[in-house]
């Protein structure tokens, strides 16, 4: 019988692992409070979600939101779905301010869901969090990163940490008072102690990171080596994405 996973997690439980194991990160715990999971209760379909992550790569919050309010229209349904997507053609998505690869992306994904490639909610609860990002990852114009968003903030995994994202690698600078941001290898080792509670210990460095007074916040200086691929670009503006994410749960 396959294991079942539930979206969430014991947050108490969770903080009280990291304060144990991790007494710095155990005092910001105290000090910054609970934290807001309300997104773990709210429903979403992984495809509907995906197509928007797609829309709102490398665009501000504003540009994205209108061309994905565009495209519902043109859609006639406020869910995108492949069946949808499959009753506009490539010119009507251009149209709608859909750029050529987004466009590509896009029919990539509504192909991949329809042969089942692409796991629906239901089998989402069913799948290790290795499982899921392997198989998004697969679609075209869906990074590591952008999965790992959905388990944290959709699917409330609890053991995920988003190494290559600038907010959680400047959070733990600060959290460690370190001279430049940790590499993605050196938080991964760091973040050990952490497990099986990751998930929350990012949502942390994030917020120290966000509490960061601007002076403080302009003196955490990046490690000096430098990244390529999908980590490289995915590491643009990723605060800002991070809390475009947010936003589209509400």
């Amino acid at each position: 019988m396959s294991a079942t996973y539930p979206r969430g997690f014991d947050l108490d439980l969770a903080a009280a692992h990291l304060a144990r194991r991790d007494r710095k990160l155990g005092r910001w715990i105290t000090r910054i409070g609970p934290l807001d999971t309300s997104g773990w209760r709210k429903r979403f379909e992984p495809v509907d979600a995906l197509a928007r992550s797609i829309m709102y790569q490398q665009l501000s919050g504003k540009a994205a939101a209108t061309i994905v309010g565009r495209l519902e229209t043109a859609i006639g349904s406020s869910k995108i779905t492949p069946a949808a997507l499959a009753r506009i053609d490539d010119a009507t998505l251009r149209a709608c301010g859909v750029s050529g690869n987004k466009t590509l992306a896009l029919r990539d994904l509504a192909r991949r869901a329809e042969s089942g490639e692409v796991p629906g909610m239901r089998e989402l609860q069913n799948l290790h969090h290795d499982e899921i990002i392997e198989r998004l990852t697969a679609v075209r114009g869906i990074g590591r990163w952008t999965v790992e968003m959905m388990l944290m903030f959709r699917l409330g995994r609890p053991d995920i940490l988003p190494v290559d994202d600038l907010g959680v690698r400047k959070g733990a600078q600060w959290l460690d008072k370190l001279d430049e941001m940790p590499k993605p290898k050196e938080l991964a080792l760091r973040g050990e102690a952490w497990g099986p509670y990751r998930t929350l210990a990012g949502l942390y460095l994030w917020r120290i990171a966000d509490d960061l007074p601007p002076a403080k916040a302009a003196a955490v200086k990046p490690a000096a080596a430098r990244t390529t691929g999908k980590s490289a670009a995915t590491n643009t503006a990723t605060n800002a994405a991070r809390k475009k994410v947010r936003r589209s749960q509400d």
